[in-house]
């Protein structure tokens, strides 16, 4: 949109805090290759469009928004002279993409002193070519170290994560290796137990009726109830007298095993009338295997249905078999990220899970979703392991304003008041020195904000601390690419949302 043309006066421009230190040569030029122009309320230029010229506020008001989602959603509003926007790049050249960052309109009739880029990035480098250098130091190394820096970060987590999943599996698989060495001692025995019977003079009946109870033993073992340790330890010494009383020299070891499988002395009177009281004992020792027998494949069993949930859930967070972008079930996201992490989770810290069951698959991108909670989670746990190891972390979702929200909650110290619109500044953080580089939630509200169009704020008071992140639950496609979408209603603006300065709008 173009206003209308003005005098351009070298004095007006002189009194701009931009441009005070100039000579009455520069300023001279500044109005013979520059103009002043008037609008009406209206817009002056669009968020996207090709950064044509450079614009300095003379008197007006001027409101800049950036697009999230569908909504443009306001981010400055000023009435101060000498605030510019528009074209302030155009000095990198080709390097950077130049178009407009953002979307201006003015809400009174305003004007402005505009430039036009290429002659803003000339005079640039001929007025002030060390300050350009800096410049571009400035923004292609910030750029750099970010990403740098943000790697840094990712192998961090990654290793702490890797970490975090080795010390997980190795107590199952331990467990299984200890059960399969256990099953094959057992499994011997019962092999020798076996030929001494086959040996032995017992009627054929009886051998029948033996084999008959080992089977629905086997069955009894599978459906053998938890019980309390006081009920469990009264049962234990029920049983070793009954085994005494008949018999049974190896009564207290059997007990224990007997009471875990769920027999008690009216199965072992069922045993005893059953093979009668010759072969009892030898029969009471042929159970006592199978019971074993069966304990073991059942741990080995638990054992590798761990491991594999394990596997699943690592392959569920790093996403590496689906596409990027896909349809996906935030609860299914944040249980593997809990799973990945919960060898950082100190015993004392509890673990909430208020879920809304009810609310249906996003689009999204769930790799990148798994590292935003990745990093509030991991930045929860921090804060309460600061303040004793001692705490609750309640993950909640729920459908608000019309997008689904997932919310952090911890029973940490909470962050002061001071610092509490930097938490989301790049480089900036709390952590003791080696255990953060700042970039984590930098990077959340890059994921969330710019990639799913969605919102990220933090409230925050002593004991509870909570993070709220907000994403649509449609896609949009504005320029036939499937995107979020997103309103642009929710949780407080990011402090990068909302800064402003004395010299920029």
């Amino acid at each position: 949109m173009s206003g209308r043309p003005t005098p351009c006066s070298p004095k007006e421009i002189g009194s701009l805090f931009l441009f005070e230190k100039l000579s009455d040569e520069q300023l001279g030029r500044l109005c013979r290759e520059g103009r002043t122009e008037r609008f009406d309320p209206g817009p002056v230029y669009t968020e996207g469009e090709p950064a044509a010229c450079f614009y300095v506020l003379l008197e007006g008001t001027v409101v800049l928004s950036r697009r999230v989602g569908g909504d443009d959603v306001e981010v400055v509003r000023s009435s101060q002279r000498g605030v510019y926007s528009g074209a302030m790049q155009a000095y990198l050249g080709d390097r950077v993409r130049q178009v407009y960052n953002n979307s201006m309109r003015v809400t009174e009739p305003t004007r402005f002193f505009v430039l036009p880029a290429g002659t803003f990035a000339d005079i640039m480098r001929e007025w002030f070519p060390m300050a350009v250098h800096l410049l571009e130091g400035l923004f292609f190394g910030t750029k750099s170290t970010q990403a740098a820096v943000g790697q840094r970060e990712r192998l961090l987590a990654l290793g702490s994560l890797s970490a975090g999943l080795t010390h997980e599996l190795n107590n199952p698989a331990a467990a299984a290796v200890r059960a399969t060495a256990t099953l094959r001692e057992r499994v011997a025995r019962m092999r020798h137990k076996l030929a001494l019977i086959a040996e032995s003079p017992f009627p054929k009946d009886q051998l029948v009726n033996l084999i008959d109870i080992q089977q629905r033993t086997a069955e009894r073992v599978a459906k053998a109830p938890a019980l309390a340790p006081l009920e469990a330890s009264d049962r234990e010494d029920t049983l070793t007298d009954w085994l005494e009383d008949h018999g049974v020299e190896q009564g207290p070891q059997i007990a224990p095993t007997f009471v875990q499988a769920g027999l008690d002395v009216d199965w072992l009177e069922q045993v005893a009338a059953a093979v009668g009281q010759e072969i009892l004992p030898g029969a009471v020792g042929w159970l006592n295997y199978t019971v074993e027998t069966e304990l073991l494949m059942d741990e080995i069993a638990d054992s590798t249905t761990r491991v594999s949930a394990l596997v699943d859930a690592a392959k569920q967070y790093s996403q590496l078999d689906r596409a990027p972008y896909q349809v996906a079930d935030v609860h299914e996201l944040l249980d593997s990220t809990l799973l990945m992490l919960s060898g950082k989770i100190g015993p004392r810290i509890r673990i909430v899970k208020e879920y809304d069951r009810t609310l249906p698959r996003i689009p999204a991108y769930p790799a990148e979703l798994n590292q935003v909670w990745t990093n509030l989670i991991d930045n929860a746990l921090c804060a309460m392991d600061g303040a004793g190891g001692d705490g609750t972390l309640t993950v909640r979702t729920a459908l608000h304003d019309g997008r689904l929200l997932v919310e952090f909650r911890d029973t940490g110290p909470g962050v002061p008041p001071e610092i509490l619109d930097r938490v989301f500044d790049p480089f900036f953080t709390t952590k003791p020195v080696g255990r953060g580089t700042g970039l984590g939630l930098d990077i959340s509200r890059r994921i969330v904000v710019d990639k799913h169009h969605g919102g990220i704020g933090v409230e925050s008071v002593p004991g509870d601390t909570r993070f709220r992140v907000l994403l649509p639950l449609t896609a949009v496609e504005p320029d036939g690419t499937a995107l979020p979408s997103a309103s642009s209603d929710g949780p407080p603006l990011t402090s990068e949302d909302r800064t402003t300065s004395q010299e920029q709008a």
